[in-house]
């Protein structure tokens, strides 16, 4: 994958609270490596409409999708 190529992600959050974002292939990498070794803190998620800063310890699930999906004819 390129560099500069995006995934989208879902985050849950305890609380209910569930957010969105599409962010660079690199960050979500770093998420994944960073919940799977049951790290603390906080990630920096960079994304397309700016930086998140994800608690680590409030994380129930992230969702990765495997790809952006289009509806519709491509020209």
């Amino acid at each position: 994958m390129a560099e500069n190529e995006h995934v989208r992600l879902e985050i849950a959050f305890d609380g209910g609270q569930i957010t969105g974002a599409l962010v660079s292939v690199a960050s979500a990498d770093e998420l994944e490596r960073a919940l799977s070794n049951g790290a603390d803190g906080t990630v920096a998620l960079d994304a397309t409409d700016g930086k998140y800063l994800v608690p680590l310890r409030r994380v129930v699930y992230v969702k990765r999708f495997a790809r952006e999906s289009h509806v519709g004819f491509s020209g």
